[in-house]
């Protein structure tokens, strides 16, 4: 059977899947994830199955699709009845445990009525054992820094974004400002030397979350990170001349783009500076693996330790003027995916690169099979263990990604007043292939992209005359996709005159 691995399961959030320097991105560089890559299996067409970043984990954690675990938005409760992978591993023995956070908003079913986890979306996942929980609040750090002298916003969430007065880029300073914080100080660096802390204490096998929260907004970065990158020579953005003309591509965009949070700045410095302290970033996540996998590596845990790098989700940036994580275009859901699989089999797959459509509902059945445990029934993925020993692609492996965007506000109807729409009509749907992208809404016009002429998605050819063959072809493709993944954790169960018989399925 083999000695029982680790786990380092690692996820930096809002990390666009193009930003490895390993994959040939023209600016960031990623030093020490392309030297892991070069020892794992790299999916460089992997997908996040929705946004923002509660129903991204839920879908992470659980391996279902949000369609089947339904925590739509953060704050939506995740139904207590779904299992995930930090209870299948609990259940087997294992301790899991989480440095950061999951956004998981708890089922209030099951809690107290006072209980202060029915006052955030950010609780943490059931079955997982939280040594050092940071969110929004980031209360363990600010402790820290506050122990050791340094000065800490009244309110803490401010922390992360705390930098010294004057100028900004914009303003005509020669960098972005830096946060107030020394690098080795920082959040990132802290949580890590948690994880690191912990590794040194364990005796028996481990199953750790590291859960990062960049780079995900504040854009501000320690030193040196802060100047890494400079904002005039960062690449430019994917988008219309102005955010109008943008905005007739769909109803749902123009009213996106009314929206101050998620228009990007009409300022091009500041957005420019913007991207370049989101670059560092990355490459301060980047350093700081580094040191993690060197500890790994001192402590000999190297060869018996399953590491696991990805993200919830990605970020516009300015890319169709838009900033942070909605929608349908790529740059909110492709996401870096890195695998080692440190056992010999996975030694011919060794520096590979897959171009097959993975999703972050096949990262559970990967990491349960790792672990020689059973996958339930929910899971809407498949393990990657084909990949990761250099089988490649399965047949039957899906030819596309999908995924999910729900819109809805139960504090805010103003996208229901806008778009003449109920609460629960708030929804998209989107199966994408190598030639087209096809977005169907509940009751909103959809949209199809030519990706092979159109790769910016710019160029809606829903209602042109040449491609209703394609639209109907795509939409039969989700309607049956949506079919095949409807909820299942019974449905292979039938109680007959000899007691419950069962016969489980693949589910593709």
């Amino acid at each position: 059977m083999g000695e029982p691995l680790n786990v380092i399961f690692i996820t930096a959030d809002q990390w666009r899947g193009e930003c490895l320097s390993a994959l040939g991105h023209p600016s960031v560089r990623t030093p020490n994830l392309d030297a892991l890559a070069k020892e794992a299996v790299t999916f460089s067409r992997h997908y996040a199955n929705a946004v923002p970043c509660g129903p991204s984990r839920a879908s992470l954690h659980t391996g279902m699709y949000l369609q089947n675990h339904r925590s739509g938005t953060n704050g939506t409760p995740l139904d207590a009845r779904h299992t995930n992978w930090a209870k299948v591993v609990a259940k087997a023995g294992y301790d899991p445990v989480l440095f950061g956070y999951t956004d998981t908003s708890q089922d209030p079913r099951e809690e107290d009525p006072e209980s202060p986890w029915l006052r955030t979306y950010e609780g943490p996942l059931p079955g997982i054992r939280p040594v050092c929980m940071m969110g929004t609040w980031p209360t363990p750090w600010t402790d820290y820094l506050k122990a050791n002298g340094y000065e800490v916003p009244d309110d803490i969430r401010y922390a992360y974004g705390h930098r010294a007065s004057g100028p900004d880029y914009e303003d005509g300073a020669p960098h972005p400002k830096p946060l107030l914080y020394p690098q080795a100080e920082d959040d990132t660096a802290f949580l890590v030397n948690r994880l690191i802390d912990y590794i040194a204490a364990q005796r028996e096998p481990f199953v750790a979350h590291l859960s990062l929260l960049r780079p995900h907004p504040p854009f501000v970065a320690p030193e040196p990170y802060n100047a890494m990158y400079d904002p005039a020579s960062v690449p430019g953005f994917a988008r219309c001349a102005t955010p109008d003309e943008e905005g007739r591509q769909h109803p749902w965009l123009a009213h996106q783009l009314s929206r101050r949070l998620f228009r990007a700045p009409a300022n091009e410095k500041k957005l420019r500076r913007l991207k370049a302290v989101y670059y560092g970033l990355m490459s301060e996540v980047d350093a700081e693996i580094g040191r993690l996998i060197h500890f790994v590596k001192e402590r000999g845990l190297w060869e018996k330790t399953l590491i696991i790098f990805t993200s919830d989700h990605g970020e516009q940036m300015g890319d169709h003027w838009l900033l942070g994580k909605c929608g349908y275009f790529d740059a909110s859901y492709r996401i870096p995916l890195i695998i080692r699989d440190p056992r010999p089999g996975g030694d011919k797959s060794r520096g590979k690169v897959v171009t097959s459509f993975t999703e972050n509902v096949d990262i559970m059945p990967t990491m349960l099979e790792a672990l020689r445990l059973d996958t339930p029934v929910q899971c809407d993925g498949k393990a990657l263990t084909p990949f990761l020993s250099g089988d490649g692609a399965p047949r039957n492996w899906r030819t596309e990604a999908h995924w999910e965007f729900d819109f809805r506000d139960p504090a805010d109807d103003a996208a229901e007043k806008a778009l003449g729409l109920t609460l629960h009509q708030c929804t998209m749907n989107v199966i994408r292939d190598e030639k087209f992208k096809y977005i169907h809404f509940t009751k909103l016009p959809p949209l199809l992209f030519d990706l092979e002429k159109d790769p910016g998605e710019f160029v809606n050819r829903a209602d042109d005359p040449a491609y209703q063959r394609v639209v109907l072809e795509y939409a039969q493709k989700m309607l049956s996709w949506r079919m095949n993944h409807d909820e299942q954790t019974l449905t292979h169960i039938a109680l007959t005159d000899d007691g419950p018989v069962a016969r489980r399925s693949a589910r593709w």
